[in-house]
């Protein structure tokens, strides 16, 4: 079984494009703290991920999530290898989104009054989405970076 679960904060805006037949696609990268502190730094080490979503969790990527803000994933993970420019073969794993929720407090610009909601707006015109998610307020002493 081929199975990823994951909780950290998203590194970038989720960017979203659009293949030939109109599938959407969305890259991101996650920051995922270890368990336990380093024994020299007493800091957590951190490890990042690229994630990929395809479709309907593509577009919510590209509407609801921003840099820092803390999800859950839940996907498999994918190899992949390609010929880099100076000829050397290169290899890399990523994770393909199955599900993202978010994960409560997270980085956000806290000027903006905005609060994330997984519901859009009435003249989205997208009548079939339903999770329910009300934002809290997120005060930047409460990110760890």
């Amino acid at each position: 079984m081929n199975k990823v679960f994951l909780t950290g904060n998203l590194t970038r805006d989720p960017e979203v494009k659009y293949t030939p037949n109109g599938k959407a696609v969305s890259k991101l990268g996650i920051a995922v703290n270890r368990r336990f502190k380093n024994a020299e730094t007493g800091q957590f080490d951190v490890d990042f991920f690229n994630l990929t979503a395809w479709d309907k969790t593509a577009e919510f990527c590209g509407r609801y999530l921003r840099k820092g803000t803390r999800v859950l994933v839940e996907g498999s993970l994918r190899t992949y290898s390609y010929t880099a420019q100076d000829g050397n073969k290169r290899s890399g794993v990523e994770i393909w989104i199955d599900n993202i929720e978010f994960a409560g407090a997270g980085k956000r610009d806290s000027d903006s009054g905005e609060k994330y909601t997984s519901k859009p707006s009435s003249d989205s015109g997208n009548d079939d989405f339903d999770d329910d998610f009300s934002g809290e307020e997120i005060s930047d002493d409460r990110v760890p970076f």
